[in-house]
C-alpha cells in the first residue's frame, strides 16, 4: 500500500534513480528550460516525489523534468539547491512504478501509449484489472483493452499513436484485423494496416444536426420522394453520421442513395 511518510527537507545529492522505476517518457527539453526558469525565479513551488526504499535509501518517483532542471541550474550556479522540498513515499517497487505514471498521467499531453508498459507490467504482476483501473481512475474495461491490444500492436502502430496521427479506436480496429491473419500472413498484414492508418481519413460531412436540417429541407422540395437502402446502405450512413470509422466509400454510397443529404 502506497503511504506518504513525511514531506522533507533532502539533500539533492541523495535522490538516486533506481533502474527498474523510472520515467516512462523522454524528457523533453523545452520542458527543462521552462523549469529551470521557473524554479530560480520563484524556488521549487512543488516538492519532488521520492522513494525510500530503506532508511536513508531514496529514490525519484515524480518530478524527473524538475529534478533536471534542479541540475541544469546548479551548473551555472554552485550551491544553489543543495537541498529540495520532497515528498517521502512508501510501498512495493510495483506501486512506485504504478504511482510514476498516475503522477504522470494529469499531464495534459500524456498519451494512452504511455500507458501500455506498466499497465501490462502490472497485470504480470498479478494485480488485477480493478485494481489497475482504480489506481489509474480508469475502467476496467480500458484496462482490459491494453492488455488485449497493446502486447500484439505493432511498433510502427505504436509510432503513429504516440504522434497524434491516428485515433486509439482505429488502433485497436487494425490489431483486431491482424489477429485474424491466416498464419504467415501477419507481416503484410501489419504492413497493410500501418498503410490504411497512415491514409488521412476523410473529412466528417456530415452530423446529426445538419443532417436533421437538410432532411427538413429535402422533405419540403420533395414531399413523395422515394429512396431505397439496404442494410448497408443504413451502416454507413450511421459511420458517417457518428464520424468515427466511416470512409471515403461510405460517403459516396450514402451521396448515391440520398442525394442531397450530404
Amino acid at each position: 500500500m502506497i503511504t506518504t511518510k513525511r514531506f522533507d527537507y533532502l539533500g539533492i545529492n541523495k535522490i538516486q534513480m533506481h533502474p527498474t522505476v523510472v520515467n516512462h517518457r523522454n524528457l523533453t527539453q523545452s520542458k527543462v528550460d521552462h523549469y529551470a526558469k521557473d524554479i530560480l525565479a520563484n524556488g521549487l513551488l512543488e516538492p519532488l516525489v521520492v522513494w525510500e526504499k530503506s532508511p536513508g535509501e531514496f529514490y525519484l518517483i515524480g518530478g524527473f523534468h524538475r529534478i533536471n532542471a534542479i541540475y541544469r541550474i546548479r551548473e551555472q550556479n554552485p550551491g544553489y539547491f543543495d537541498r529540495v522540498d520532497v515528498r517521502v513515499v512508501a510501498g512495493s517497487a510495483d506501486e512506485m512504478r504504478a504511482l510514476n505514471l498516475k503522477l504522470n498521467s494529469d499531464r495534459v499531453d500524456t498519451k494512452i501509449t504511455d500507458y501500455f508498459e506498466t499497465v501490462v507490467y502490472l497485470n504480470n504482476v498479478n494485480w488485477s484489472k480493478e485494481r489497475i483501473g482504480e489506481f489509474l481512475d480508469r475502467s476496467p474495461a480500458w484496462v482490459d483493452e491494453i492488455l488485449r491490444y497493446a502486447p500484439v500492436m505493432p511498433s510502427k502502430i505504436v509510432k503513429l499513436l504516440e504522434n497524434g496521427e491516428t485515433s486509439w479506436n482505429r488502433a485497436k480496429a487494425a490489431c483486431q484485423k491482424l489477429m485474424k491473419a491466416p498464419a504467415g500472413e501477419e507481416d503484410a498484414a501489419a504492413a497493410k494496416a500501418e498503410q490504411e492508418l497512415k491514409e488521412k481519413k476523410p473529412k466528417k460531412p456530415l452530423n446529426f444536426r445538419s443532417a436533421k436540417t437538410r432532411i427538413t429541407d429535402m422533405a419540403k422540395a420533395s414531399p413523395k420522394a422515394r429512396y431505397e437502402l439496404d442494410n448497408g446502405d443504413l451502416k454507413a450512413l450511421i459511420l458517417v453520421l457518428e464520424g468515427k470509422e466511416f470512409s471515403s466509400a461510405d460517403i459516396k454510397r450514402v451521396k448515391s442513395k440520398l442525394p442531397g443529404l450530404v
